[in-house]
This record gives C-alpha cells, structure tokens and sequence, in this order.
C-alpha cells in the first residue's frame, strides 16, 4: 500500500506540474509580439517553472510524510513498527524475548515461534494455544527445514506459503537458520513495505548477537586471546576510505591483546563524514565487549546525523549489558566539508582538538567536552557544539594513551612544551607523516619502559 500510493503521488504530482505550468503559461506569458523581447518571454517561462517546481516539492514532501504516517506509523502496522523500533537496542535474546512480549505478545495480540534450527532446537514460545501444539510444531518442522532459504514468507491457516496476502495468517522470517514464526489473524492488515524494514533489523539482530557470543565464548573456554584480539579487531575500519577534500589517517596500538580504545570512519555522503574515537574503561574482555557494542550500535543506526540519538544509543546499550562499572568516553564529530564546518560530541575525551592555520603560525582550538561519561551515569541533556573549519585546519583526537605517557620523573607527554611543538610543528604535513611524528614522540618520551595504556589516534585534514 505504501509503495502503490508513493507511486500514485508521484505521477500526480508529476501531471499537477505540467498542467500548473500550461495553465499559468497561458495567463502570464506575452503573446508572440515583436515588441517584446525574448529574454523577457524566457525570464517569465523559468519563473513560472521555478515557482511550480517549489510548490509541487513541498506538496509532495506534505503527502509523503502523510502517506507515511497513515500507512507505516497507525493503524495495525504500528505493531510491527514498534517491534523493529525495539529489535534495533536488542543486544541479547533476554531483550528479544522482552520486546516480543511487549509489542507482538501484549500489544499485537500476536503468537511467536522462534526456532534454532541448526540445533532444532525452541528458543521461545508465546503461551498459546498455536505455539505450544505439538501438532503445529510437526507441521512447521515437515513445511519449514532446516535448509529454508534467507527471507520473509507468509503462511496460510494451514502453515504453508501462501503469495495471497488476503489469506495469510501470519508471517515467518528466516537468516541463517534462525527460524521466527509470528501468528497473527490480521496479517493481511500490515502494510508490505514494513517487512523489508522488519526483515533488516532482525537480521542485523542475529549477527549482533552472535558476534557478542562469540568474543564471550572465546575469552569463556580458551586462551586463545591473539583470537579475541583478531575478532575484535575486526570491527575496526580495515581501510581508510577514500573522501572529498578530507584526508585522514590513524594509529592503534593495544596495551595487551585485546583493547578498550577504538575509533571509526562512516561516510554520510559526498560531503559529510562522522568521525568516532573512543575509549573503554578498565582493560581486558569487558572493555573488549563494550567496545565492540559500541562500534556495532553506531555502525547500525540508520540516522547517523543526529547525534544526540547516537550518544542515547550507545549509553541505552552499555547500560543493557549490565557490566559493573564499564563506561566509554566518546567523541562523535561530523566533518561537513561544503559547509565548512564540525559538529561534535564531545563526552569526556580530554584531547580533540583543531589545529587552524593563521599568520601567527598554527593556533589550538580545543574541542571542549560537553556530555558525561557515557554508559554508568545519567547522561541527561546533550547538547551538539559546532565550529568553523577552515582550508587546511588539522583535528586531532587522541585518547589519554597519548597524552599521559609518562617520561621517567612522571611528568605527563601532554603537560610538556615539545608535546605542543610538535603538535603545532606537525599541522602542515600530511596526515600520515604526522601521526608518525606524534608516535616517535611517545617512544622517546616513554624510554624503554612498558607503555601503560592503550595508544589510539586519528588525524584528520581539511581540504585536500
């Protein structure tokens, strides 16, 4: 219903502007007359083109948020839209079952299957007449096996596929033999376009959570860390991508194995890109969790631009894992390079900064933090902060491995005048070349002593 009635307001909108447009040319242009010039007659056509091409946009974006909201967001569709509203800050079956029971179970009047067919093996059960029969369950096990092909199906009051809407009465969702039957009498009510939305976020559910299981069952059974540590590697960018006059480069270097830093590189568009860097509390496997929940919630959301939403996000996922005293400092920034500017997030990371170009030489702008720590306190209201860039600025953002190494009186790399030299000495040189000026720096400083944190940092140049 939703894509039929896009496609309708699209041609009528499309057939508005042409009859607009032949009408108003009728009334408002000259007749064909020496007297007035052609510029003139051309002027008027592109105003009137101009005029209807505005009016028709704003009626359009008018009828596709109503269309929207009568087919995605009431009605019975809403059940399935409050469920994968839910889905997305599921990080453990325990969530799933709660979000099942809250919008399937008591709000959609809904019964729910979920199977492991690999291990066939019953995950959940709604307590219900369908769910618990020993019969249905034979006939989904005969019409349903374990080699079921990825994606969402609908079945009839008999528990087979049925393409006909009008006699479906429920729906069944399969990623990698994960099986998720839903019982539902007024199927035929939902709109179609909501199971693709529905489709997405279960799938990214059950990577997320096998992901999560599998860095627990590693640390859990085996000493294998260089396996932990090569699994959690993973979710860190393996390539810099390639960006419009944005160049950047990075360092990573764990104290141990496994790491509670991490950072990320997400393009938006052509123009935009949301820059992460971070940092875990305490070391070892709990930090290793928390930062691959935290890499993963942001990776997923869909509206990366509204921070304040991402922040939430990642507070909401820390505080769901339950993890005692297990928090991340965190900026968020998104470099928009046609509008020449940052907005940030700065949650309690102590370094960012921007180093802007002036005739005086290289001047530090700090990018000052403006949120708590995010995870363990009440995070409250976020505000984002924004500044200029300008062609040729340099930001930095380190976590505290850089700045509090120690030389051997225990005077702290950041409290030091070489540390600003080089920084200020390093700000007109590719960004490469000045992340390995920043670790010569730390190596120096550090002697031959064993580091006593993690070292990450990302350099980002504006304009080339």
């Amino acid at each position: 219903m939703y894509k039929t009635r896009k496609k309708i307001v699209n041609i009528g909108i499309l057939l508005t502007a042409v009859v607009l447009f032949i009408l108003l040319s009728m009334f408002l242009i000259p007749r064909r007359d020496a007297s007035v010039p052609s510029i003139y007659t051309a002027g008027i056509c592109a105003g009137i083109f101009v005029a209807i091409l505005f009016f028709c946009n704003r009626l359009k974006t008018h009828l596709m948020k109503k269309i929207r909201f009568q087919t995605l967001e009431s009605g019975e569709t809403l059940v399935i839209k409050n469920f994968i509203d839910k889905l997305r800050f599921c990080y453990t079956l325990d969530d799933f079952y709660t979000a099942i029971s809250e919008c399937l179970e008591l709000k959609g009047d809904c019964g729910v299957l979920l199977i492991d067919r690999s291990k066939n093996y019953i995950l959940y059960n709604s307590p219900n007449k369908m769910t618990t029969s020993e019969s249905v369950r034979s006939k989904i096990a005969q019409n349903f096996p374990e080699s079921w092909i990825d994606g969402f199906f609908f079945f009839d009051r008999h528990l087979g596929v049925t393409s006909r809407i009008k006699k479906a009465r429920g729906f069944f969702l399969c990623i990698e033999k994960m099986h998720l039957f839903v019982f539902c009498n007024y199927t035929r009510l939902f709109d179609l376009s909501i199971y693709d939305q529905l489709m997405e976020e279960y799938k990214r559910f059950i990577i997320r959570t096998r992901t999560i299981s599998t860095l627990s069952e590693i640390a859990a059974t085996t000493k294998e860390w260089q396996q932990l540590a090569e699994t959690q590697q993973s979710f860190l960018p393996q390539k810099i991508p390639n960006l419009n006059k944005l160049k950047i480069a990075t360092y990573f270097r764990p104290l141990v194995n496994v790491s509670g830093d991490y950072f990320s590189i997400l393009p938006i568009d052509k123009n935009r890109t949301l820059l992460m860097l971070g940092d875990v509390s305490g070391k070892g496997l709990p930090a290793a969790l928390i930062m691959g929940l935290v890499m993963n919630t942001v990776k997923i959301i869909q509206n990366k631009e509204d921070l304040i939403s991402v922040i939430h996000a990642v507070d909401k996922a820390i505080k769901g894992m339950h993890l005692q005293d297990k928090y991340t400092v965190l900026f968020l920034g998104i470099v928009d390079i046609e509008k020449m500017r940052i907005r940030y997030i700065n949650a309690s990371m102590s370094d960012p900064i921007i180093l802007s170009p002036s005739p005086d030489g290289y001047r530090i702008k700090p990018l000052t933090s403006n949120a708590s720590l995010v995870g363990i306190l009440d995070i409250g209201d976020v505000t984002v902060q924004e500044k200029r860039l300008f062609r040729g600025d340099t930001i930095l953002m380190a976590t505290d491995g850089v700045s509090e190494v120690m030389d051997e009186s225990g005077v702290e790399l950041g409290d030091t005048d070489i540390y600003k030299k080089t920084l200020i000495a390093g700000a007109n040189k590719d960004p490469q070349e000045f992340v390995d000026d920043i670790v010569d720096l730390i190596m120096k400083y550090n002697g031959d002593r064993k580091l006593h944190d993690d070292v990450t940092m990302m350099i980002a140049k504006v304009g080339y």
